[in-house]
């Protein structure tokens, strides 16, 4: 009796979320034009542009994404089916350097933090089968008025205030102080 030879399978999960973002520093105050999806009237280019890839997903994010998989329709706690929309996101930033764990639900920041509406069109997405649609993009900017702090912390969220959003993703790193003119955060999440 001969013996079968089993051919080895290769199993491989794929998948992996990736974040790169980038902090775009000017002088004057052009967050009105920003927010409003003028850019083309900035004329002024950023002073400073910090890029850097790394973040943390939130278990609260996590369990956003799964429940609009289901098609879950009634909202649970923190606002569970908010989407992650021009409407609703919002990217936050704070002045804390408290470690980021998957289990945090907002910034770590006391007092100094913001969370700011999105840019006019953000967040940008492809829909379709194309490498571009592995691709999400959140912008906002924070105009010479808004968030005048260290900036040690940022992360994306699905609402305004802690009671009603969940808290997407999360980083820490110094970006130096904000006092005043116009700084944009652009967040491109892949899963890939």
């Amino acid at each position: 009796m001969s013996s079968l030879a089993i051919p080895k399978l290769s199993l491989f999960d794929s998948g992996g979320w990736k974040a790169r973002w980038k902090v775009e520093k000017r002088e004057g105050d052009w967050g009105h034009y920003l927010k409003a999806g003028l850019d083309h009237l900035v004329d002024e280019d950023p002073y400073e542009v910090i890029e850097r890839e790394g973040n943390l997903l939130m278990n609260g994010g996590v369990s956003v994404i799964w429940e609009a998989l289901k098609g879950q329709a009634v909202a649970g706690p923190n606002n569970v089916l908010a989407f992650f929309n021009n409407a609703n996101a919002r990217i936050g930033v704070g002045d804390s350097t408290t470690v980021v764990a998957a289990t945090q639900n907002d910034l770590s920041a006391a007092a100094n933090k913001l969370r700011n509406i999105m840019d006019a069109t953000y967040p940008l997405h492809t829909d379709g089968v194309v490498t571009a649609s592995q691709i999400i993009t959140y912008r906002s900017s924070f105009a010479t008025a808004e968030a005048n702090w260290i900036w040690n912390e940022w992360g994306v969220f699905n609402g305004l205030t802690l009671a009603t959003s969940r808290m997407l993703n999360r980083k820490v790193e110094p970006l130096g102080t904000k006092v005043s003119g116009t700084w944009t955060l652009t967040v491109d999440i892949t899963i890939a």
